[in-house]
């Protein structure tokens, strides 16, 4: 996949900090996002997740790290993030 080399990330292209939820397939990381969001009628805080199909080119990254993403041109159907940087690596159990 030689074509993959060329995704350019631009310095203003969202990014977002997650957990490495699983690393099963090559070059392909299932990251979740972790927020609160106000519930509208009751006011409590209620917990959301986002579910992101992450491009990893060097297979770096594994279960339980938390990692850094960002917004990229699509590469496969699902996957439209890269990882830029792991930002905290898992204890290997």
């Amino acid at each position: 996949m030689s074509h993959l080399k060329e995704i350019k990330i631009s310095d203003n292209a969202p990014r977002k900090v997650g957990i490495v939820e699983s690393d099963q397939r090559n070059q392909s990381r299932k990251v979740a996002i972790h927020y609160l969001v106000k519930h509208p009628k009751y006011g409590k805080y209620v917990r959301r997740r986002s579910v992101l199909q992450v491009h990893d080119e060097n297979n770096e990254s594994k279960i339980g790290d938390q990692v850094e993403v960002a917004e990229c041109r699509p590469i496969s159907k699902t996957k439209s993030w890269i990882l830029t940087q792991v930002l905290v690596k898992a204890h290997d159990q």
